[in-house]
């Protein structure tokens, strides 16, 4: 695949209502295939949060394809010790992996975030093998490793930007 780059992409933000079922069928597709299939994680993926979640897909412009999804968390979505917007379910399809399409998504999610909840730090679970790339991306760790769901997580916060 040749190089994405932001321009490449055709971004949709909506909370689960207001996306086409055509959208929410590629979006849990594409997280089945990368998080249960792939990565082996058995494990019930609509979760139901994501009925509070606003959705961010990343679409080639040219196909149609859904090549980059993340999941954008209001506060408290996850229960009262989630205290902080959340980006997660953050996937690339593996056609799109190298291309710059997973940096973009990233990017994106947290100008989204900057646009939904103004002002607030971030929060992530990202998997450990990924954390460089959230560094350069203004995430830092703040725990140790743990184990989800057989895969070594770490907890990263990224502060908001200076007004």
């Amino acid at each position: 695949m040749s190089h994405l780059g932001l321009k490449a992409l055709r971004w949709t933000c909506a909370p689960l209502a207001e996306l086409c079922p055509r959208q929410l069928y590629q979006s849990l597709a594409l997280r089945a295939q990368v998080f249960v299939v792939e990565q082996a994680c058995v494990y019930l993926d609509p979760d139901g949060v994501d009925l509070l979640a606003w959705h961010l897909l990343g679409h080639d412009d040219a196909t149609g394809e859904l090549l980059a999804s993340a999941r954008l968390l209001p506060p408290l979505a996850k229960g009262p010790d989630h205290l902080l917007p959340e980006i997660g379910r953050v996937v690339s399809a593996p056609a799109a992996r190298g291309s710059g399409a997973g940096r973009a998504l990233m990017q994106r999610a947290v100008l989204e975030c900057a646009r939904l909840w103004p002002q607030q730090a971030l929060a992530i679970s990202a998997q450990s093998y990924l954390l460089s790339f959230y560094c350069g991306l203004g995430f830092e760790s703040v725990s140790e490793p743990y184990d989800e769901d057989g895969i070594v997580h770490v907890d990263m916060i990224r502060q908001p930007d200076p007004l």
